[in-house]
């Protein structure tokens, strides 16, 4: 079997893989060698806030964080001259079909930077070859409870490992132990526009993230009638975009917080929401 060269965390800086650092520090797990945090650019600055709080204690553990991106999510789609790699956007077609843009936010600003950094440490960097048996296990923040988004890699040089499978967790239990910890105020990680946030959260922002939410509307404005790449090309989609799923400017949306489960934020291989139907509106990838 072959022998792992490094021992990598993905770390979105959400409370699954707060908890895997924590433990490695601790000594609990198997230590790692590095946590590799994918950046969006877009992430809310609590995520920030957090993210330097886990430099600090994982530096002093010894364990290098790394921050990796290709770009800026938010610049990116608003940049004729850019592909636009497509968020989950609500659609609203020219004869009210509802529908929702197909994601490849997730592959294109998260998966794609952490395992071009995972091929530069084994020393074989894009579009080098990596040898067969040459690999890294790269530990993922999945808990008990959401064991059915555990999977395997599908490249050969790196090995997804589950500890908090390994260990019998749930999410709970890693919200007590960030708590107990000093650490119960752990953010949930996800872009400031991300579609999917529901009313509690955007009302949250709205009255306590105003510069937040104040983005969030503007670059839902921004992104109504598709990309900016594909508008610019005379392609422009066969309807429209919005952030929230009513399918009005978000601004003028009559928001209904209810209490909703817990459920984690957007990690490369741990977003909790399934892949939306693809829709055919042109200019929708750009």
């Amino acid at each position: 079997m072959t022998t792992p060269t490094h021992r990598i965390l993905s770390l979105g800086a959400g409370v699954q893989s707060t908890t895997l650092l924590l433990l490695a520090v601790e000594g609990r797990i198997a230590r790692f060698d590095a946590a590799v945090f994918a950046d969006t650019s877009w992430e809310p600055t609590a995520v920030y806030r957090h993210l330097d709080r886990l430099i600090g204690i994982a530096e002093r553990a010894g364990i290098e964080v790394v921050r990796v991106s290709t770009g800026d999510i938010r610049a990116d789609a608003l940049d004729p001259e850019h592909r636009f790699a497509s968020m989950p956007l609500f659609t609203l077609g020219p004869n009210g079909e509802r529908g929702m843009a197909r994601r490849q936010c997730t592959s294109e600003y998260k998966i794609k930077p952490i395992k071009a950094e995972v091929r530069r440490r084994l020393g074989y960097p894009h579009p080098t070859r990596v040898p067969a048996g040459v690999r890294a296990d790269v530990a993922i923040g999945i808990s008990l409870d959401e064991i059915g988004r555990a999977r395997d890699s599908d490249v050969g040089y790196m090995r997804n490992v589950f500890p908090l499978l390994d260990l019998g967790w749930r999410r709970t239990d890693c919200l007590r132990f960030l708590a107990e910890h000093g650490l119960g105020d752990t953010p949930k990680s996800s872009c400031v526009a991300c579609p999917f946030h529901d009313d509690r959260f955007w009302a949250g922002w709205k009255a306590d993230s105003p510069q937040e939410w104040a983005d969030a509307v503007a670059f839902d404005t921004a992104v109504r009638n598709g990309s900016a790449r594909a508008n610019a090309a005379g392609r422009p989609l066969r309807g429209e975009f919005f952030l929230h799923r009513q399918r009005v400017p978000l601004g003028e949306v009559v928001l209904r917080p209810r209490p909703q489960p817990d459920v984690p934020g957007c990690g490369p291989w741990t977003c909790p929401h399934p892949d939306p139907p693809r829709q055919d509106g042109r200019g929708e990838a750009g």
